[in-house]
């Protein structure tokens, strides 16, 4: 059998088969028409601009000088934190208090010692020593938490004390 001959004897079949695949690549066609009327009517959209009358180029613009004013803001305020990470080293930030008798006769611990040292352990250890008639009021120089100094145990104590607020 030849092919002409198969054709004439299913020529019906076929126009009915081409009759489908025409309809279903038509309908096919419109969807795609569909899909890219939305597709061009979101670009148009985009590139016109929306609600604020900006175009796409304007809001990318917009952005980007948003974008560098805060990276220069963000500089500004690094260098502003550690302008103030550094004073704070300078400032008093470790504090130790030791109270206590000095004398037996004398109760109540009116006697203290007191250390207040910065963040390089630069500072002051101070003790008043309280009696029945004088308070003597003593102060210590302080540098990378030592004296050269005699220091008393509550002073140590005093010291100690702040020394372990810094870690």
């Amino acid at each position: 059998m030849s092919i002409l001959t198969w054709i004439e004897a299913n020529l019906s079949t076929l126009w009915l088969v081409s009759a489908i695949l025409l309809v279903a690549l038509l309908v096919w066609l419109v969807a795609l028409h569909i899909r890219l009327s939305r597709l061009l009517q979101r670009y148009l959209t985009l590139m016109r601009g929306g609600d604020e009358g900006q175009n796409l180029e304007q809001v990318l613009d917009s952005y980007l000088e948003q974008a560098q004013a805060t990276a220069v803001q963000v500089e500004q305020l690094d260098k502003v934190s550690r302008q103030l990470e550094n004073a704070a080293k300078l400032s008093l930030q470790h504090l130790g208090v030791v109270r206590f008798d000095a004398f037996p006769d004398i109760s109540g611990q009116q006697s203290y010692a007191v250390a207040l040292v910065d963040g390089h352990g630069n500072g002051v250890v101070m003790s008043s020593i309280a009696g029945r008639q004088v308070n003597r009021t003593y102060a210590k120089p302080l540098k990378n938490w030592e004296t050269t100094y005699t220091l008393t145990d509550e002073e140590k104590q005093a010291i100690a004390q702040a020394y372990r607020q810094r870690l």
